[in-house]
């Protein structure tokens, strides 16, 4: 096999506020502002797109999270910041949180629809449920709905969604001035939905959008959470700590997907990777235990025993977790994430301030301290040992830390010919090598893109 030949890279930026480790807003450099800063993410975007990756992305919630003591607790709503960063990027995906458990098809299709003809084709939607009283309590609710059931309903929120989206023709504007015909009323269809959760009678209000549908991301890593991906998504976010658990959880997604009649490769798989750069190994050691130093060791106790629904006082920050915690069948949300802060701690025998320190830069998600020429080292092995199809990438520090990966690790991704060096499309679904979606109302299913899910094995 040639360079040219080689199965490539997908990268995606993930951007929050000053960075992913939670004491990054107190370096120096830090803009404690920044989550409200247009510029700053204008700044990002635009590093981002210089080194060709294939989208940025967005995490929200309806909910204040955490502690606002902590770090920067403030977000703006992910489409309209995205909205924002359509005009000031040209080629770079778009892709924004929103959940199923807080939001009703019509507006959210409407909205990233909306996304989607604004960036010309670039809109992707990262599918959350929420859990939490928190959230709840947000809407009126006095608690979260049970897991299968959150899953129930995004189930069917998603295909009311592509009904919508499918509810104009690609052809449907024929704009004919001269007989005063801007639509074909024949070419725009009313969905009519009625089903356990929704009752959409439709059509949307938008055409359809340019890729057909944006792009469709997930992010759950329980079994219902890989189920919902096998069946949907296009792209998943994922966090594993070891080269082990991601081959593992790339396979089991993949048969799923392919027990449902999908091409295992059109579901990329896309673990989060926190990289630390610097010059030398010691170098890139020395900014992560500064980072790891400035953490405040009260507020990351409190978070952690959320997390793991304790009390407080039931953490010891110079003992290792205390034994009888709960079993994942007991929580009602994040329960993946969940799983995996609980097998770290016992694996490596961590205290409770040791774990709060493996938290801090990634929540879960692997951190990785290292040259530029390390940290492509570990993305090319798990890449070509089958973990992933590429990576969430996580900067501890915003924006030097991307900058040091767009500038620096990327180069060397290019080199090996694991990575694009140029855009080759315009949309994100191009990016990611995926054919755009027939309309399930008046197309015949299309041909797929030449090589469109063989980039990487089953």
């Amino acid at each position: 096999m040639t360079t040219a030949d080689r199965p490539r890279l997908h990268l995606n930026a993930f951007l929050m506020s000053t960075g992913h480790h939670e004491a990054s807003w107190r370096l120096p450099e830090s803009d404690p502002y920044a989550s409200t800063d247009i510029g700053h993410y204008r700044e990002l975007a635009r590093i981002a797109e210089r080194g060709k990756l294939d989208s940025v992305f967005l995490a929200d919630s309806p909910v204040l999270m955490g502690d606002p003591g902590r770090r920067p607790a403030g977000k703006l709503e992910p489409t309209v910041l995205l909205a924002a960063l359509a005009g000031a990027t040209e080629r770079i995906g778009l892709i924004a949180t929103a959940s199923t458990s807080y939001n009703e098809p019509y507006n959210l299709a409407r909205r990233f629809a909306s996304l989607d003809h604004l960036s010309g084709g670039r809109a992707g939607w990262n599918i959350v449920t929420t859990a939490g009283a928190d959230a709840a309590r947000n809407f009126g609710l006095d608690d979260t709905p049970p897991h299968r059931e959150r899953y129930a309903r995004a189930a069917e929120f998603v295909d009311v969604s592509a009904e919508l989206w499918d509810s104009w023709a690609d052809d449907a504007v024929v704009a004919d001035k001269e007989r005063g015909v801007h639509a074909d009323p024949a070419r725009v269809r009313r969905v009519e939905h009625l089903g356990p959760y929704f009752r959409v009678e439709g059509a949307l209000n938008v055409p359809r959008p340019p890729q057909g549908h944006p792009l469709l991301v997930q992010a759950g890593s329980s079994e219902d959470g890989k189920d919902f991906a096998a069946r949907y998504a296009e792209a998943v976010f994922t966090a594993q700590q070891t080269l082990q658990e991601a081959v593992a959880f790339y396979q089991d997604v993949k048969r799923r997907a392919l027990r449902l009649g999908r091409d295992p490769g059109t579901v990329k798989i896309l673990p989060g990777i926190v990289p630390v750069i610097g010059d030398t190994e010691a170098e890139a050691r020395d900014l992560d235990a500064e980072l790891d130093r400035l953490i405040v060791p009260e507020y990351a106790r409190r978070q952690l025993a959320r997390t793991l629904r304790l009390d407080e006082s039931a953490l010891d920050l110079d003992a290792e977790l205390p034994e009888g915690l709960p079993e994942e069948d007991e929580i009602e949300g994040a329960k993946s994430r969940y799983t995996l802060i609980v097998e770290l701690a016992r694996r490596e025998h961590l205290t409770v301030r040791q774990l709060i320190g493996r938290l801090g830069g990634g929540r879960g998600h692997r951190t990785f301290a290292g040259t530029p020429v390390q940290i492509a080292d570990t993305i090319e092995d798990w890449f070509g040992r089958g973990a992933a199809d590429g990576f969430n990438v996580m900067p501890a520090v915003l924006p030097s830390g991307l900058t040091a990966f767009v500038d620096r690790v990327v180069p060397v991704l290019q080199e090996r010919g694991l990575f694009r060096t140029e855009y080759e499309g315009t949309t994100l679904r191009e990016h990611y090598g995926l054919a755009r979606p027939a309309n399930r109302f008046f197309d015949a299913p299309p041909a797929p893109l030449p090589g469109a899910g063989a980039d990487r094995p089953a």
